[in-house]
């Protein structure tokens, strides 16, 4: 049961890996590919979940929302904690941040649709629409607090804004929250011009995240590497699982949340890091790394789940 759910996901980040090494894609198909799906392609489809997802459905996950913000706020604290006393260089201390607490949503979507279907991904949608502003705030004050620019608090304010503001998976999620509340619903021509749209954004997604891997860099930063994604597949999920237990989270907003609270690290963290003057080459590694384990994770929460 567990392979059956997880082995089409890893299987196609596998073949993206294939294809890349056998050089029939190359990094500018991947840029370009990226750039699709993340502008284009991942936007429309959370716009699509999210705008016919079910009023009451997503009104009785607010305890899921809740669970999700406080285990991310945590993590966040605990690796900030670990940055200060174990003395993570500046220059990698962003981007472990990152690796701590941001998900993998192309992974998530996969797996979720695999195994809870159309109402999971609805709910994920609207989870991931909640908590990206929060971990984007979290994100880029971490990195603009290591990258050595200027520290004013207004810089700071207008360089999370501005990354909220711009970013294309919030402006789809909320421009789907906006059209559920008003229609909830599409004619035929948009649904399923949706749906191939959707048929096409999983897979090339997973196949992008395989081309994008480059496990030449995880020697070099192993230790830390590792660190992070014990933050992310272990600590995480075992908070996020106390979280929901605290707040009453059962049924399929726990399924929910036990599958995003298991998926690995973002491979937005290496952009992020680029952009923001963080380790890319510590940000490619935590990457390869959280990707790989994240196998193990997903498969013990698919266990429970089935058990």
């Amino acid at each position: 049961m567990v392979l059956q759910h997880l082995f089409p996901a890893f299987i196609l980040i596998v073949v993206g890996a294939v294809l890349k090494r056998a050089r029939l894609t190359d990094a500018a198909f991947l840029a370009t590919t990226d750039r699709l799906i993340y502008f284009v392609f991942f936007p429309v489809m959370l716009f699509w979940k999210i705008g016919a997802a079910n009023r009451q459905l997503a009104a009785e996950a607010l305890n899921l929302y809740l669970a999700a913000a406080c285990a991310v706020a945590l993590i966040y604290v605990i690796s900030t904690l670990f940055i200060r006393f174990l003395h993570v260089p500046a220059f990698q201390a962003g981007a472990f941040s990152q690796s701590c607490y941001r998900f993998n949503t192309y992974v998530g979507l996969a797996v979720i649709l695999s195994v809870l279907g159309e109402n999971g991904i609805a709910l994920f949608g609207i989870l991931i629409a909640v908590l990206i502003p929060m971990i984007n705030i979290l994100s880029v004050a971490t990195l603009i607090w290591f990258s050595g620019r200027p520290q004013n608090w207004r810089f700071r304010l207008r360089t999370t804004a501005f990354s909220i503001l711009t970013n294309p998976l919030v402006i789809g999620c909320a421009a789907g929250l906006i059209y559920a509340q008003w229609i909830n619903t599409f004619p035929p021509l948009l649904e399923n011009t949706f749906r191939l749209g959707a048929a096409v954004t999983l897979p090339l997604a997973l196949l992008s995240i395989g081309g994008s891997l480059t496990p030449q860099t995880l020697k070099r930063h192993f230790n830390l590497a590792f660190a992070g994604t014990v933050f992310k597949l272990v600590l995480l999920p075992l908070i996020g699982a106390a979280w929901m237990r605290i707040f009453g989270v059962t049924d399929i907003y726990r399924s929910v949340g036990l599958i995003f609270f298991a998926l690995p690290t973002s491979t937005a963290i290496y952009v992020l890091s680029s952009q923001l003057g963080s380790d890319t080459e510590f940000a490619s590694a935590s990457i390869v790394l959280s990707t790989a384990l994240s196998f193990f994770s997903l498969s013990c929460v698919l266990w429970i789940l089935h058990a």
